[in-house]
């Protein structure tokens, strides 16, 4: 598969590598704030920069694609470099850019006849190679990063992700540990920018279907933040319409269809079926966040799939948009963070105004494969 040329880091990893960069990953990022309450005040600072930026389109019709890609970038980019970008920085635009290629790229036609016959890769053109080129950019500056960091490090005082990883580098330069690499970090510090930015991004296109549902979210954030204070996490377990909203929106769009590859570690037996080791499976997370036992009417966009009859939110063990078992999203908490600081800062300072009849609002995905990609659209942020 295509997917397979990248097997470093930890997106496409497996076995002793992915297992060695999902446990070292899990701990610095909680030694960076995940989960704690430093991290959460770099979201709200992020979504301060976000309302400046909106406010300065001046309610005119807009793509905020990059504008929120921005926002979940600079997360990112404090976590691995420590530092955040103006808005307009070239930087930022060219990866949000590339970015935003790729996922188009692996979900066209082109790379799904690949993935079906890898040996045409070596011989025919094709978009793929853009992707290699997208990647080498962005390989090129996070090696540039990781040359600064290694000239300035402290190892009694690391500043971000880099300074983990290299101390760590130095920790197992002794030993027969080959996990640790340079190569190892670029593919790893990639993962983390294409997973954290994307799908924050994407989650928050969805936010006119349908307008009585900001409006009573609105409400909500009235009644529980008011005007003048900024949202922050301690609010979410009281807002459970505005907590219901963003479950079925990470629900209906189903951005990740098949999930990341699995591999089968031994024979198994599976339905009638044996399976063998080292069997590739793709697993269709669309089943279960499509379910019509769990999700009546599943194909309707419709917040009550997760209220219960008195209106405090719901959980649901279908819900698997950020996967499920040991290879589940590890930035998790902090995707969940930025959805909910984000979305309820956006509908806290603005009403949102579309430029087409809310009626003829398509949302049905321009590219299905390895992700659904949504059509662009233009909206007015319309200052409270």
């Amino acid at each position: 598969m295509l997917l397979q040329q990248f097997a470093k880091g930890i997106l496409f990893a497996n076995g002793k590598r992915w297992k060695e960069m999902r446990r070292f990953c899990l701990m610095t990022l909680r030694n960076l704030g995940m989960g704690k309450s430093d991290l959460e005040s770099r979201v709200q600072e992020e979504a301060y920069y976000l309302m400046e930026e909106l406010r300065k389109t001046n309610a005119l019709p807009c793509d905020p694609t990059f504008v929120l890609g921005c926002a979940a970038c600079n997360m990112v980019c404090s976590i691995i470099f420590q530092n955040r970008f103006d808005y307009t920085h070239q930087t930022l635009l060219g990866f949000l850019e590339r970015f935003h290629e790729n996922s188009k790229i692996l979900s066209s036609s082109w790379v799904q006849i690949y993935n079906s016959f890898p040996a045409l890769i070596d011989y025919l053109p094709g978009s793929h190679r853009k992707i290699f080129k997208n990647f080498t950019y962005t390989y090129n500056y996070i090696l540039e990063k990781i040359k600064e960091h290694q000239e300035s490090l402290d190892i009694n005082n690391p500043r971000d992700f880099i300074d983990y990883f290299l101390i760590k580098m130095k920790q197992e330069n002794h030993s027969q540990q080959l996990e640790f690499t340079i190569e190892n970090l670029i593919a790893t510090a990639s993962d983390l920018f294409g997973a954290g930015t994307k799908t924050t991004s994407t989650t928050l296109r969805y936010l006119l279907k349908p307008p009585e549902v900001t409006a009573k979210i609105q409400e909500e954030i009235g009644h529980v933040i008011g005007r003048h204070r900024s949202p922050c996490m301690q609010d979410r377990s009281r807002m459970p319409y505005m907590n219901a909203v963003l479950h079925e929106i990470q629900r209906y769009i189903d951005l990740i269809p098949v999930n990341l590859p699995h591999a089968v570690t031994r024979d198994i037996k599976f339905r009638n079926y044996v399976i063998p080791k080292g069997t590739n499976v793709l697993i269709s997370l669309t089943s279960v966040l499509r379910d019509d036992k769990e999700f009546p009417n599943p194909e309707t966009f419709d917040p009550a799939h997760f209220l219960d009859d008195n209106g405090n939110f719901k959980k649901s063990d279908y819900f698997m948009v950020f996967s499920a078992g040991k290879r589940i999203c590890v930035g998790e908490s902090l995707a969940r963070m930025e959805l909910f600081l984000f979305l309820t800062s956006i509908l806290q300072n603005f009403t949102l105004k579309p430029v087409v009849d809310i009626k003829d609002l398509d949302t049905t995905p321009v590219a299905s494969g390895f992700g659904h990609i949504p059509p662009p659209y233009k909206i007015c942020f319309v200052p409270l």
